[in-house]
């Protein structure tokens, strides 16, 4: 009898395990909706907290530097936090380097990779060290990690079957994604464009209810006073407005979304570079050894020495990241952030520090969107008034390979919903360009490949 063909495996494996959760929604309904619920909790109250110590750290960095010179502060700084870092992650929990991501997806696809709460806590706590003393990474990949850490937590308490342990490790990572971005949308389609792959409508409705728990609870935490700047929610009336974190003029033109397609094919060729670099001193780490203590060390000793070197404003990336998202910047200006963030973001990514990816992409993306902006200004025509963040949605599409989420994620910055089409068109145009050049997303070159079984010997 013929082996059945690959694709149709796949098919009898999605209808069986949407049929297990089915039986499970049935029988124990009760017990799963409050698993969800606590997953979308336990999400939002990591990536807050991740946020918070984030700025706490980032505060105090700045403080310390009145207490000497720049060039002798950055550089301990950096290499005193890698080093604690690294060794937390070396000592207490290896799954939690890196931006988290990786570690999902292959617990997805059914390698023994750790997914508990120690997981969890020393990802939290090795990320607000690292990323708080000068690595210029984000809490995006930590909080997806963190979500998928705690979804697992409520499996097991529930003893949940592999079909439905395999649904809510994957909406806890989009429900941590969308309580960090205030991006519910955003988060729910990363869980599925890029952790579960597509899936079955009774799946699609779980995650889709987790992740915007998730971001409910996040605003509510926020009412409660824990971090009530970070989240969407405003204290004062206790109302659930859609508060914008950039306030921009958009006018879409037809002719827009022709240069935007382009524009965003023109991106993806940058975010491919970036990829191969990320990926060629991530595997040159690897070749050479180098244990991750040591190299956060080094690596957070050369960040704090660029930081010094570099213009004082260039130490606050947050407002860098707003500045970019503003547009306040000149074509020399916005060149010198994008060549800066490729280097010390892909940097600080390839020694496994354990940061996120997704808000240095937003930032390197609405970099070059300035620099095409003030290129065509130049040359005496009109950029696209959304040409920044369209930018900014193709980078992200291009390495992460998610156009949809990354459409959601650069839309939650404006809350408009006049750029959702704009960014379309320039996401879809970097997501087709990127294919071409490569199969894989970022994350999934940085999966290891699965070692070779021994050949078993005869008897």
């Amino acid at each position: 009898m013929p082996a059945e063909d690959p694709p149709k495996r796949t098919l009898l494996r999605k209808q069986a395990g949407t049929n297990v959760v089915r039986r499970l929604l049935e029988h124990r309904l009760l017990p799963v909706v409050l698993a969800l619920i606590l997953t979308g909790l336990g999400a939002a109250t990591a990536g807050l907290l991740f946020k918070l110590g984030l700025d706490g750290l980032g505060r105090w960095r700045l403080r310390v530097l009145d207490l000497g010179p720049d060039l002798l502060l950055l550089p301990a700084i950096g290499g005193a936090g890698g080093l604690i870092a690294g060794l937390l992650v070396q000592r207490l929990a290896p799954a939690a380097q890196g931006s988290g991501i990786p570690q999902v997806k292959q617990f997805l696809r059914g390698r023994p990779i750790p997914m508990d709460l120690k997981v969890a806590l020393v990802k939290l706590a090795a990320g607000i060290v690292a990323i708080g003393s000068g690595f210029p990474l984000g809490p995006s990949g930590p909080s997806i990690q963190m979500g998928s850490s705690v979804g697992h937590a409520m499996a097991r308490r529930i003893q949940a079957p592999k079909a439905f342990v395999r649904l809510i490790v994957a909406g806890g990572g989009g429900a941590g994604i969308a309580a960090v971005f205030n991006a519910p949308i955003g988060g729910f389609f990363y869980a599925l464009e890029e952790l579960l792959r597509g899936a079955r409508p009774v799946v699609m409705l779980l995650v889709l209810f987790t992740t915007f728990w998730a971001d409910t609870w996040a605003d509510l935490l926020g009412l409660a006073g824990l971090g009530p700047s970070l989240t969407g929610l405003s204290r004062s009336s206790g109302t659930l407005p859609l508060e914008r974190q950039v306030f921009a003029f958009f006018e879409v033109r037809p002719l827009d979304l022709l240069v935007l397609f382009a524009l965003g094919a023109l991106v993806a060729c940058a975010a491919e570079a970036y990829c191969r670099f990320v990926v060629g001193l991530h595997a040159l780490r690897l070749r050479w050894q180098v244990p991750l203590a040591a190299g956060m060390a080094g690596v957070g000793v050369l960040l704090g020495l660029s930081d010094a070197l570099l213009p004082a404003d260039f130490i606050n990336r947050a407002g860098i990241r707003q500045a970019v998202a503003e547009g306040d910047l000149d074509i020399s200006r916005s060149l010198a952030i994008f060549a800066v963030l490729f280097l010390t973001t892909g940097l600080a990514a390839a020694v496994g520090t354990p940061g996120g990816l997704f808000a240095p992409m937003l930032t390197l993306g609405g970099a070059l969107g300035l620099a095409v902006a003030g290129v065509i200004a130049q040359l005496g025509g009109t950029a696209p008034s959304t040409v920044v963040f369209a930018c900014m949605g193709a980078f992200v599409a291009a390495c992460a390979r998610t156009p949809i989420t990354a459409m959601f994620l650069t839309f939650a910055l404006t809350k408009d919903p006049l750029i959702l089409k704009p960014l379309l068109v320039a996401c879809l145009g970097g997501f087709l360009m990127a294919q071409l050049l490569d199969r894989q997303s970022l994350f999934e070159r940085l999966i290891p490949p699965l070692a070779p079984e021994p050949p078993s010997s005869a008897p």
